[in-house]
Order: C-alpha cells, then sequence, then structure tokens
C-alpha cells in the first residue's frame, strides 16, 4: 500500500566534488568512451552503441512521433522538427532512462527494491517502472513538493517520504535510507543504463528522418543524461549532425563546467525550469559531453515562455519549462547565426506543468520573442503631453499605461506597448520623444520592471536609509515568515510587493530601512537567508518611480 511519510534529522550532502579525469588514448586510436567491449570495464568506459541499441525500455515505452512544426519553420525559414517526448504516458523522456536502469537489476535487487530523489519527472518515470515489474519503489520529495506531483507518484503505487526543505537534503535522506533498507538507487541521470534508455531518443529520430538533411539536435541540458545519450548514439552513426544543448542563464552548470574542463558546482540555480535546475552536472554526462557535444546556448525565461506559446500554436499542446528549453535554444541559435534553410529537431523534453505558471508564462511570452516593449519615460507637467506621447506610440497597441502625479513640472510614466520588432521599433520611438523634449528607457530586460514595478502602484517617497531588494525563493511553507521574523526590530519595511510565479517560486521586493551603523548586522542577515537577492538601490528604476 503506497503511503506519505515524513522524516527529519537528515545529513547535508557535501560540497566536495571529485575531480573529473579521463585515461587518455593514444593519437588515432578508437575513443575508449564508446568503442570498449570489455564487460569488466563496463562502468568506465561503456560501449553505449550497443547499449542504446539493446536497451529494454520498449517494453513499456513508445516511440514518440517527429512533429513538424509548421508555423515556427515559416516564421524562421528552417525546418523545425519537435521530438515530442512530452506525449510519453508520464508526460517526459525519464520513464526511458528509469525503465532500463531498472529492467537491468538482478533478481536480488528488485526483490530488495528501490529508491529514488526527485520532485518531478524522474519520480514519475521510476513508479511507473518499478509498478510495471511489480518492485517496491520509494520515492523521497522535498517537503515543498507540489502536491500534484507527490500524488501522481502515489497514484502509480510507490512510497513517498516528504523530507528537507531542498532537493540537496531530500537527496541525503534518500542516500541514508539507501544503506539503511538495502534499496537500490535509481540515479536521474549519472548512470550508464539511464543515459543509454535516454539514448534511443537519438536512435528514434535517425530513424524516423534522413539522417542525411539534419543539421542539428537541441536537447534541454540538467544534470546532462538526456543528452549524453543521444549524442552518443548520433554521433557514432551520423557525426556530421551538431548535438547543441540549451541551458538557462541561471542554470548553467554544463556552460560552465565545459569551458572550465572540470564539473563545476553552482552555489545558486534559477527556479522557473525546475526540470533543468542542477547545481552540477553528473560525471558521466559530463564526460560524454565532453566528446560530443558541439556547442551550448543559454536562454532567458522569457525565451522559455516565448518558445512554450510556439510550441502550443504548432502542436496545441502546453509544456514544462524545461520542455521548452531546447525549443527556445533552437531560436535563439538560429537567430544568432543568422541561419536559413536549416533542418533543426528539438527535443520537447516534457509537460508536467503547474496550472499556476501559465499566468506566469503568458505575462512573458510576447516579451521573450520581442513582441512587447516596456518603457519608462518622464514627460513634460503640461496639458496635451499625455496626447503627444501616445500619437508616437499609435498606431501600436498600448497595453500599460501607469502614472501617478508627484511633480509640478515632470510626469514619470510606465508603459507596455506591442511591436513587431523590439529591437528596430523601440529606438526609433525614444528618438521622437527626445525631439518631443521627453526623455525614454527601454526597460524590457530590467526583472525588477517585469516581475514588480509594473504590477505596483503609488509614486515616490522619500526614505530615509532605504535600500532596495529582489529576493527569488522556493515557495514553501513558512517561507515568507522566515524572511519576515528575520528582520530585526530597527529595519523598517519601507515598500514591500510580493509575488507567487506558479507554486514552485516566489520573488519579492523589499525596500528596508538599514542605518548605516547596521550594514555589516544586515549583510550577515542575507547571507543567511539562503535566497537568491540582488540589491537594485543604484537601479535607474528604483531612483525614476520609488524614491
Amino acid at each position: 500500500m503506497a503511503s506519505v511519510q515524513t522524516s527529519n534529522g537528515a545529513p547535508k550532502t557535501p560540497a566536495y566534488i571529485p575531480p573529473y579525469s579521463r585515461t587518455e588514448s593514444a593519437p588515432g586510436s578508437p575513443t575508449p568512451s564508446v568503442h570498449s567491449q570489455n564487460d569488466d570495464d563496463f562502468q568506465h568506459h561503456p560501449d553505449y552503441l550497443r547499449l542504446i541499441l539493446t536497451a529494454r525500455c520498449y517494453e513499456i515505452l513508445k516511440q514518440t512521433p517527429l512533429t513538424h512544426a509548421v508555423n515556427l519553420s515559416t516564421r524562421t525559414q528552417n525546418q523545425i522538427l519537435f521530438k515530442r517526448e512530452d506525449l510519453q504516458d508520464v508526460f517526459s523522456f525519464k520513464i526511458r532512462g528509469a525503465y532500463n536502469k531498472l529492467a537491468h537489476l538482478t533478481e536480488e535487487e528488485k526483490r530488495r527494491g528501490v529508491i529514488a530523489c526527485s520532485a518531478g519527472n524522474h519520480a514519475q518515470g521510476v513508479a511507473l517502472a518499478a509498478k510495471t515489474m511489480g518492485i517496491k519503489a520509494t520515492i523521497v520529495m522535498p517537503t515543498p513538493t507540489p502536491e500534484i506531483k507527490s500524488r501522481n507518484v502515489l497514484r502509480l503505487g510507490s512510497t513517498v517520504i516528504l523530507h528537507g526543505k531542498n532537493f540537496d537534503e531530500a537527496k541525503a535522506e534518500c542516500g541514508r535510507l539507501a544503506k539503511l533498507e538495502n534499496y537500490t538507487d535509481i540515479p536521474p541521470f549519472d548512470d550508464p543504463y539511464v543515459i543509454a534508455g535516454q539514448g534511443t531518443i537519438g536512435a528514434e529520430i535517425l530513424r524516423q528522418h534522413n539522417l542525411q538533411e539534419i543539421d542539428a539536435i537541441f536537447c534541454c541540458v540538467g544534470g546532462g543524461g538526456l543528452i549524453a545519450g543521444v549524442a552518443a548514439y548520433v554521433k557514432r552513426v551520423a557525426p556530421h549532425i551538431k548535438i547543441i544543448g540549451c541551458e538557462t542563464v541561471d542554470a548553467n552548470a554544463m556552460t560552465q563546467s565545459l569551458k572550465a574542463g572540470r564539473r563545476i558546482e553552482l552555489t545558486d540555480v534559477g527556479l522557473f525550469a525546475d526540470g533543468a535546475a542542477v547545481k552540477v552536472v553528473g560525471e558521466e554526462p559530463f564526460r560524454l559531453c565532453q566528446s560530443f557535444i558541439d556547442e551550448m546556448v543559454e536562454v532567458t525565461n522569457d525565451e522559455i515562455c516565448a518558445a512554450i506559446k510556439d510550441i502550443f500554436e504548432d502542436t496545441r499542446s502546453i509544456v514544462e519549462p524545461a520542455g521548452g528549453l531546447a525549443v527556445a535554444g533552437c531560436k535563439k541559435y538560429l537567430r544568432e547565426h543568422n541561419f536559413t534553410n536549416k533542418t533543426c529537431i528539438a527535443v520537447t523534453s516534457g509537460a508536467n506543468m503547474n496550472f499556476e505558471r501559465l499566468r506566469f508564462v503568458a505575462e512573458r511570452a510576447l516579451l521573450g520573442e520581442q513582441k512587447e516593449a516596456l518603457l519608462s519615460v518622464v514627460i513634460p507637467e503640461t496639458p496635451g503631453s499625455f496626447l503627444r506621447l501616445y500619437k508616437h506610440i499609435h498606431p501600436l497597441m498600448v497595453t500599460e499605461f501607469s502614472y501617478r502625479y508627484g511633480h509640478k513640472k515632470r510626469a514619470q510614466i510606465f508603459m507596455s506597448f506591442l511591436c513587431n520588432d523590439r529591437r528596430r521599433e523601440v529606438p526609433l520611438i525614444m528618438d521622437q520623444l527626445v525631439k518631443e523634449d521627453m526623455q525614454a528607457w527601454d526597460i524590457s530586460e530590467e526583472e525588477m520592471a517585469k516581475s514588480h514595478a509594473r504590477y505596483m502602484i503609488g509614486g515616490r517617497s522619500e526614505v530615509e536609509n532605504e535600500r532596495m531588494f529582489r529576493f527569488e525563493f522556493p515557495e514553501r511553507p513558512g517561507a515568507l515568515l522566515q524572511f519576515l521574523e528575520g528582520l530585526r526590530a530597527g529595519w523598517n519595511v519601507s515598500l514591500f510587493h510580493y509575488r507567487n510565479h506558479g507554486s514552485d517560486m516566489g520573488k519579492v521586493l523589499a525596500g528596508l530601512q538599514v542605518p548605516e551603523e547596521d550594514n555589516e548586522e544586515f549583510k550577515n542577515y542575507l547571507s543567511q537567508l539562503n535566497y537568491h537577492w540582488v540589491e537594485e538601490t543604484n537601479n535607474p528604476l528604483y531612483k525614476q518611480f520609488f524614491c
């Protein structure tokens, strides 16, 4: 019988990462990572071509379609196809690696049961694979995990243990229980059989499309298992095809690791594309990526939102943020290289989207595709100024216009409008405004503007010793309370704006009055919060609208 348990007191995982190393082969000799045939050497240099071709995941999963993205292809003047992993029974590619790993366990290991740590797609993959094989499975999830995810795992018959405030604490508990109960730990990406299971995606792609016509395959990158598996197969069969990894700018562990030549552990990762938010990539995926990945592309959250909209318009399906990463990376890569008439395949890796996030995606999609602009404008406080400003925007559609009287001579305006090409149109409009004795700033890329300023009303206020901060944190019970209770009585909150961006993350803009003599104590307070924060006291937007 499936059950939910809560445990406490797990040890923290060590921060140390063993140094990366591999045996170099002589010039001209075969690469050990893909040519070794010695089973005794399996854990060091597996033969991934053989592992992928003999993967057992087709006992449960289906071959997913390769869908032509008609609208996106027309707009970019390239042929773009989606590899629809969002159509798997658990709405994610993760079932491939999970099932292949479980299928290769010994009978004794199956009898003892398995355990995995995950807050999302890997958990559901392990749960379904274990249910199909009749294996007892335990899934450890962080306490803040949305109920819909834990409920899905329970529905598949696994035991769910909620533990810890974050993934690291849950992972530590998973390791403790694996040793205590003698369970087999099923890793999400750092395992040859898991990598081989994900690699079947590459094999399918080459069967589904003329491989001579494919120019590039784009994959999202978290721990690296997906792209490592796809690359290990494709580069053996069709080495001319580029393998390009896609990460967010605030969760780019693979990009940094490949540049450094060793695995880099990030101190903090962005929370939006949670399915790919990994602080350190797997050791084996990294080894393969060093050999096979051609390039990495980094994208913003806004670009992911635009990609989710693109996928919806071509398929009428909604993918999760990590599921849109490869499409966002594909679009950016083609745009930055001015490519046309290329054939590119993007893996839409998952569709386990929290419904609450759809508002954020819809709000940011236009910004991500350069179809909306945010401007801060200072106009003369005289009759007719509003009309003159609007005429310079017309016939473009104004979507937002915020103003509050605050000065006899100048008025501060926050506005947004739709456009066809923000990079081209906004500079032209700003030049016209200067001729009208108006000052304008393009704040379309300002996170403070997008997340907070456009939703706030009021006016400027002169507050002594005010410092402005943006905080971003995982949504969990007591998170806001912890923030507020940590403030010393003498630190007055002079401004506060909070928004929930779906059930996984929250954002706060806070003005705090901190006397100069308290700066060191305040610095210690910030370091103990364990939240991502940015000081905005010197941001021109703060100067224009809030002080």
